[in-house]
């Protein structure tokens, strides 16, 4: 891919055939700002792209920015032989340090336009160089986050420009290396960057504030989501809990007996064992109703009549040894009996009695 980066010259003087000589500081590390159709992202307002300390000053870029050509302006395209006559207005030295972050190199601006426009206050610079752009989410060392990252950098020309995208310490300078100017002497690059839709001219330092502020409310929004989530999640947990333990008391309230209910079944229960002993005279006393059937069932017909019969069929014998009871004239005499005052000595003779009475009115018919 084939990008700019704007930098900057370094202190300069006229020499004695009217030629600009300088020192540039060019091509800086860390984060660089782009537009994203600069990089071939349309999609993309800004890109923040890295650009690693071992690749820029890595053997390769650095010889590549060594006798190069300067131009007024970018070309539109990379100089070759065909366009240096139309393009070219000087060119760069032999040898290319390291300043700090920056590359410095040394210059010579030939074309007398060219010289003039800096002169003038054209100070800043623009670096043409191809480079491969991988494209990956990654973090700075100064914490910054970015896009993409520059590889296999290789220079291809170095353009004078108004305003350049490393800042105003990558300038021309005001004079030769006797005097460095101070900050408030350097020309201010301002660049428009969007805070929350809204445009506003800043310097690169303040760019890559707001880039980081930017990244860190983007991070804490995406840590509030997930909070937000969990809790909503949390809530919905605890509500179906709850729903299920009102759900649980609803039931146990529908399975409380009232006071009628225990008199109805006291009742039956009372019915039920005044039945069995009518049939056998037992001790039923904590047995189930069923059982107590069966207990009577047993004691009458013997356990070999109900082997593997059914409840329903000893509840049908049941039923048929409660009506032979039912016959009998004695028996229900003294179930009636049953409860009422007794005399302790009369041991049945009254009941005897009284069947030999019934027996000789029987015999008088």
């Amino acid at each position: 891919m084939h990008i700019t980066d704007k930098v900057s010259l370094g202190d300069t003087r006229l020499n004695d055939s009217g030629y600009l000589e300088a020192f540039a500081l060019t091509a800086r590390t860390g984060i660089q700002q782009y537009l994203g159709a600069e990089v071939g992202r349309p999609d993309l307002k800004v890109v923040n792209v890295y650009r690693d300390e071992k690749e820029v000053f890595s053997k390769r870029s650095l010889d590549s920015f060594s006798k190069i050509p300067m131009t007024n302006d970018h070309p539109g395209q990379p100089v070759t032989a065909a366009n240096w006559k139309q393009v070219a207005v000087g060119t760069t030295g032999d040898e290319v340090l390291r300043d700090g972050e920056y590359l410095k190199i040394g210059l010579k601006i030939t074309d007398g336009d060219a010289v003039a426009a800096v002169q003038a206050g054209k100070r800043e610079l623009s670096v043409g160089y191809s480079c491969e752009l991988v494209w990956e989410d990654g973090e700075a060392p100064d914490g910054t986050k970015y896009q993409a990252k520059q590889t296999n950098i290789i220079a291809d020309h170095i353009a004078i420009v108004q305003r350049g995208r490393a800042g105003s310490r990558a300038s021309i300078g005001d004079s030769w290396p006797q005097h460095t100017p101070t900050p408030e002497e350097r020309p201010m690059t301002l660049k428009t960057v969007t805070v929350d839709g809204i445009p506003v001219e800043v310097t690169d330092q303040g760019a890559v504030v707001i880039a980081t502020l930017q990244g860190r409310l983007a991070d804490a929004a995406t840590k509030l989501t997930t909070t937000e989530a969990a809790h909503a999640n949390a809530m919905a947990a605890k509500d179906s809990e709850l729903a299920q333990k009102d759900a649980e008391i609803d039931d146990l309230k529908s399975k409380q007996i009232t006071d009628a209910q225990i008199d109805a079944r006291v009742k039956v229960r009372g019915d039920l064992i005044a039945k069995a002993k009518a049939i056998h005279d037992g001790d039923y006393s904590g047995k189930s109703d069923g059982e107590i059937r069966k207990a009577v069932v047993i004691a009458k017909i013997g356990d070999a009549a109900i082997a593997g019969k059914t409840d329903a069929y000893i509840d049908a014998r049941f039923d048929l040894l409660l009506e032979d009871a039912a016959k009998d004239p004695v028996r229900q005499h003294l179930i009636n009996q049953d409860g009422k005052p007794q005399n302790s000595h009369d041991n049945g003779q009254q009941a005897y009695e009284q069947r030999l009475n019934d027996a000789w009115k029987g015999g008088a018919k």
